[in-house]
């Protein structure tokens, strides 16, 4: 199947235009007339993941590999370290961002991950209304999501809406209007401004709450006639135990 055939069909599901400007969705690398043997589906692309890919494949990913201009490709650094095998094997890339967060996996997570209704969904802000205790929430999020370390900002014992953002959503508290935003890389200052507006922020994790990219696209890929595999990157962090001194 063609490369170009491809980007058609996942533009047709996802526009790439829906993309933020300071995006770069589309394709990362390759050739529009390539034709494509496999295709893989996955957060990010690392070393593990090119091993394993068989060559003139296409891997799509929901993060950018190259994201912001590149001044040169020294093969020692990253991402270009990575763009050489590629270049090697034949492999092509194609990125969903910004555009899938919009139609896609902010929905998904809220609803058939994390189980909430959907009662309102503006581009990456979903919300719902309801009862929760912090513990139910907290647990639900533990169990669904599998955060390992809850971090919370100003808690709250009863919370009758909650809105949610997958990835890095912090820089959006100021749209978001609910009791508890449900979020990832939760900084200190967006600590601070979260507290002083009186809401609870929930770090859900960034690669924990996004982690479901492949599969959500895995469902509208299996109407094409190409092999697609779910082969996701790993998660760059190393959780170590509270008990080490």
């Amino acid at each position: 199947m063609q490369l170009k055939e491809i980007y058609d069909f996942l533009d047709s599901i996802s526009p790439f235009e829906l993309q933020e400007k300071w995006d770069n969705s589309g394709l990362n690398v390759g050739l529009f007339e390539s034709e494509i043997k496999k295709i893989y589906l996955s957060l990010d692309i690392d070393n593990e993941l090119l091993e394993l890919v068989e060559p003139n494949s296409l891997i799509i990913t929901h993060h950018p590999l190259i994201f912001g201009g590149l001044n040169s490709l020294d093969f020692a650094k990253y991402p270009s370290n990575l763009i050489q095998t590629m270049i090697k094997k034949d492999i092509s890339h194609i990125a969903m961002h910004t555009n899938f967060d919009k139609t896609h996996l902010n929905r998904y997570v809220f609803e058939d991950i994390l189980g909430f209704n959907v009662q309102n969904s503006e581009d990456y802000i979903c919300t719902a209304n309801g009862n929760w205790t912090k513990d139910e929430l907290i647990n639900i999020i533990k169990n669904r999501l599998g955060v390992l370390h809850i971090k919370v900002v100003n808690p709250k014992d009863n919370i009758k809406s909650i809105a949610l953002t997958t990835g890095s959503g912090a820089s959006m508290i100021d749209e978001v209007c609910a009791d508890c935003y449900l979020t990832g890389d939760i900084k200190y200052h967006d600590a601070i401004k979260a507290s002083a507006q009186n809401m609870m922020m929930i770090d859900i994790g960034h690669y924990e709450s996004e982690r479901f990219f492949a599969d959500v696209l895995y469902r509208h890929l299996e109407v094409l006639p190409i092999l697609a595999i779910i082969s996701n990157s790993k998660n760059p962090f190393t959780y170590l135990s509270e008990n080490i001194k």
